[in-house]
């Protein structure tokens, strides 16, 4: 989060949690030592998010092409549905890891009754791009041949991101498309990241927001791409010149978010390569707002909408809106 107020009237839930979120004083993680950021960021959330109850989570480390990736994997109460979602954090691919995001993946968990596996990628700047969309992919890929071995259905399978994370998954099912090799039958991105160029209204409109600004989102792309944005479609999705083909898809966006003009425009690309999508704006939300469900009723709706559109998607009913 940024240290700046709302600039404009808004949902009175939102403003409360921002009072609340300032009220406890907690410094800019870019300000503080990586190590210290990391668990700054990751500490906001435990207090204003929902962590509701799940059969079983068990944490696990996959070789994946001689790495080692850890991966939490997420069990529903009950018998779980056919099918598992590969779950990427946001944290724009510095910050956020398997705890950072622990309520939105018990919540998808729970609500959809589907076996979620949260990936915990290698991050920037240590790590800059391509190694966060490598180990997606490899673990996509893992799971498809490999699932099974640790209680994981193989098929089918959907990626599912929010943020730098939604940008990670969509990047991932364009590199398993290139190489003929997807077991992708969904994706839902969530207010993600597509565009390096930053240039949008909704960039203009929301360049202060406090959630999440606009001078930090030049920060996580410069730390994303070594000193600069990547101009490679696996990290600027934008431009990707041919979308045909890739999994049916969700996209949620958030009014008061930099990034939503670049998510709606990624619908809409995607919609005209014949990619069916489903498209829900949640105008008066701003960006990340589905980690804040234990404040907000707007994200509770929304993360069981998510869950909903992922059953919809791994049975393969999914039409364009």
């Amino acid at each position: 989060m940024s240290e700046n107020t709302l600039p404009r009237a808004t949902h009175p839930e939102v403003a409360a949690l921002l009072d609340e979120l300032i009220a406890a004083n907690r410094p800019s993680s870019r300000t503080l030592p990586l190590p210290d950021g990391r668990r700054n960021f990751a500490g906001q959330f435990a207090p204003v998010s929902a962590f509701p109850q799940v059969g079983a989570v068990e944490d696990r480390i996959l070789d994946v092409g001689g790495r080692e990736v850890p991966v939490r994997v997420y069990r529903p109460e009950g018998t779980a549905r056919a099918g598992a979602a590969v779950f990427l954090h946001g944290g724009g691919w510095v910050f956020g890891d398997l705890e950072s995001h622990d309520g939105i993946c018990r919540s998808i968990t729970r609500r959809s009754g589907i076996t979620t596996v949260a990936v915990h990628y290698r991050r920037a700047p240590e790590h800059p791009f391509p190694a966060a969309v490598d180990d997606a992919v490899g673990v996509i890929r893992w799971l498809a041949a490999r699932g099974p071995e640790i209680g994981v259905p193989a098929r089918p399978l959907a990626v599912v991101g929010d943020s730098s994370g939604g940008n990670l998954a969509a990047a991932a099912a364009l590199v398993l498309r290139d190489a003929g090799d997807s077991p992708l039958e969904f994706q839902a991105l969530l207010y993600p990241v597509t565009d390096p160029a930053m240039d949008t209204a909704s960039y203009r409109e929301n360049a202060d927001d406090p959630f999440l600004s606009a001078d930090e989102m030049v920060w996580y792309w410069a730390q994303y791409g070594g000193g600069q944005p990547p101009a490679d479609p696996r990290a600027a999705l934008s431009a990707a010149g041919d979308l045909r083909g890739l999994p049916p898809t969700y996209l949620l966006a958030a009014g008061f978010d930099p990034l939503r003009d670049e998510g709606l425009a990624f619908a809409a690309a995607l919609n005209a390569a014949g990619v069916p999508v489903r498209c829900r704006e949640y105008p008066d939300m701003p960006h990340g707002f589905l980690l804040f469900a234990g404040r907000l009723s707007r994200a509770a709706e929304g993360l069981s909408e998510v869950a909903d559109e992922i059953v919809a998607g791994l049975a393969g009913v999914v039409t364009s809106t």
